[in-house]
């Protein structure tokens, strides 16, 4: 039986994907800030453990905890819609530490494991904002294309000792907490000169109806993790696929 390793759970993408494959007899690692025992079926399968990427120690202790993983999940992130002349160096440094470096991190602490026995897979979830310019998202984006870039170049190092590495991206989801747990990085970040813009960003999002579902984002992450001959980048969500599909 094989096991999963998933950050970022206790909302949204990261909470589907643990319910994803406990439903399919997986072993399931899912990791939080703050655990909480109430969010997933209880299972003998299932270990709901603390983690913040962004903490070495923290990271440290999971790999001790979790043991052997056949499959990471980087799920965790934090974003904001934000003018860029708006965001403090301390805001950005957030985003990229935990979107960014945080991701990295993870990645060197589970490939080692991987890489001794000759498999596994490492899965980056990052963002269809990636695949088209979008305003107030510049940091954001950034933030997540730079996991893009890593990862695909991952790929190729790991390919040669048996691993694999994909992204999954997917598209806006509003049934999902991202952008209440965003909100308070939002404070101040949208100065009046920006006005006209941020109300027209706001109008397309309630215009268009073509959204990501967690049950996307949790099925491209089954393909990825299960499909040897999944492709490197897997768009999850309506928006995301028609976004790849007219991507440059």
């Amino acid at each position: 039986m094989k096991t999963i390793l998933i950050t970022g759970c206790s909302s949204g993408f990261g909470l589907e994907i643990a319910r994803y494959f406990l439903d399919r007899d997986w072993n399931v690692v899912a990791t939080m800030r703050s655990p909480r025992h109430d969010l997933l079926p209880a299972s003998s399968r299932l270990r709901i453990l603390p983690l913040d990427v962004t903490d070495e120690a923290s990271i440290r202790a999971v790999v001790a905890q979790a043991g052997p993983v056949d499959v990471l999940v980087n799920n965790a992130g934090i974003g904001a819609l934000a003018a860029v002349e708006a965001q403090s160096p301390a805001q950005v440094r957030e985003i990229f530490e935990t979107n960014t470096l945080g991701s990295i991190a993870m990645c060197q602490a589970f490939i080692p494991q991987m890489r001794e026995r000759a498999q596994g897979v490492v899965i980056n979830v990052t963002s269809s904002v990636t695949l088209r310019s979008l305003p107030l998202l510049a940091v954001y984006t950034a933030s997540k294309a730079a996991v893009n870039a890593f990862t695909e170049s991952m790929a190729l190092e790991l390919a040669s000792v048996g691993v694999q590495a994909r992204l999954v991206l997917p598209g806006r989801a509003p049934s999902t907490r991202f952008a209440e747990n965003a909100r308070p990085r939002m404070e101040g970040a949208i100065p009046d000169a920006y006005g006209a813009l941020a109300a027209q960003v706001f109008a397309n999002f309630q215009d268009n109806t073509q959204v990501t579902h967690a049950s996307d984002v949790a099925e491209a992450v089954w393909q990825a993790a299960t499909d040897p001959g999944a492709p490197m980048r897997i768009p999850a969500g309506e928006d995301a696929r028609e976004w790849a599909a007219t991507a440059v």
